[in-house]
């Protein structure tokens, strides 16, 4: 693990573009169908993101995104953009199919829970331990927001991912055959993962904003 590597909440202003490239990396198979292609999805991920909704890794100096773990919390998540955002940026004609799409993907928390939206780490710094220490630092927000407990998605053929959650206290609750997006996009089944967060001291659920 690379010590000099410093992990901090929020999307440090002028790095939108590194961020929405690593989710892009990650996810591209997956947001294909709904913003690609991909120079396009990744600037529309670039210009709706909400900065206060991630935790980031960075490399020495700062100025350089290695990883970054997004959620959702009190009605907003790291990738935003509206319908009319999506309508404004595609037109309606290719929008609304893409609307549809999004709608597949959404994932709205329970109340005491914070949702991951993803996390993602540059290829060339993987197993270096900087998703563990993302995932730690998501922990921390849930607990501080006074949640009970961590929800993320996890899609079969991302074992890697799986494993990692795993490692980290995540457990499977429910699995879903999606054989219906396997050809769009590229998945046959999604398994919802929890894992439980003692809460912060003195923090409640209405401080979830």
């Amino acid at each position: 693990m690379d010590a000099a590597v410093v992990v901090r909440r929020g999307v440090p202003r002028g790095t939108e573009e590194q961020v929405a490239e690593l989710y892009w990396e990650a996810f591209g198979r997956k947001l294909g169908a709904a913003l690609g292609p991909p120079e396009r999805g990744r600037a529309f991920i670039a210009g709706h993101l909400h900065h206060d909704r991630a935790a980031v890794a960075l490399a020495p100096g700062g100025d350089r995104v290695l990883g970054v773990a997004g959620y959702r919390l009190g009605g907003r998540a790291l990738t935003g953009g509206g319908a009319r955002d999506v309508l404004r940026a595609y037109g309606p004609f290719r929008g609304l199919p893409r609307l549809a799409v999004l709608a597949l993907l959404e994932r709205t928390p329970e109340p005491g829970e914070l949702v991951m939206d993803g996390i993602a780490v540059d290829p060339a710094h993987r197993g270096a331990g900087i998703g563990s220490r993302l995932l730690t630092e998501i922990a921390a927000v849930a607990a501080e927001h006074g949640c009970r407990r961590v929800r993320l998605d996890v899609i079969d053929v991302n074992t890697g991912a799986r494993a990692l959650y795993e490692r980290h206290g995540f457990s499977a609750v429910r699995t879903e055959r999606t054989p219906y997006l396997e050809r769009l996009m590229g998945f046959g089944a999604v398994t919802t993962m929890h894992r439980a967060v003692e809460a912060h001291p003195g923090h409640t659920l209405e401080q979830q904003r």
